[in-house]
């Protein structure tokens, strides 16, 4: 999977391109089983977490509304992918990506974001590496 783009605040949002020809949905599948088994171990792990009793009950309890997730329930079901078929569309949902924390009133700039690679794009590095920077020359 090669990133694009990221935000993270109560929810997330990816640009991303399979790049060994794997089925968008099974990425997609794998990280969010990946990421939430991870999560579920650093909440139990981080003695410095207040909020583990709350979490974990909280991910327990949607666990259990589910049949097919043992036993905590980190991601929602249901995604909202989009494709972007053309480089028009995909540059349209690289800025709303980058827009969405400015419309949400957390910053001024999207580069101030911290969890945004809206920073990326301004040739200044963000928190991830390798972030793959799309680059559009034939608006």
């Amino acid at each position: 999977m090669e990133i694009h783009e990221y935000i993270m605040s109560s929810h997330l949002h990816l640009v991303f391109r399979s790049i060994n020809g794997q089925k968008p949905e099974l990425l997609i599948g794998d990280l969010k089983r990946f990421t939430s088994k991870s999560i579920v171990t650093e909440i139990k792990e981080n003695p410095k977490e207040s909020r583990k009793e709350f979490l974990l009950n909280f991910f327990l309890k949607e666990g259990l509304k589910s049949s097919n997730v043992t036993p905590y329930q980190f991601w929602r079901n249901d995604n909202k992918p989009i494709e972007c078929w053309s480089n028009k569309v995909r540059w349209q949902k690289i800025n709303y990506i980058h827009q969405n924390p400015v419309k949400a009133g957390l910053v001024f700039r999207a580069e101030d974001y911290r969890y945004s690679s809206a920073i990326d794009y301004s040739d200044e590095k963000g928190l991830l590496d390798h972030i793959v920077i799309f680059r559009m020359f034939d608006l």
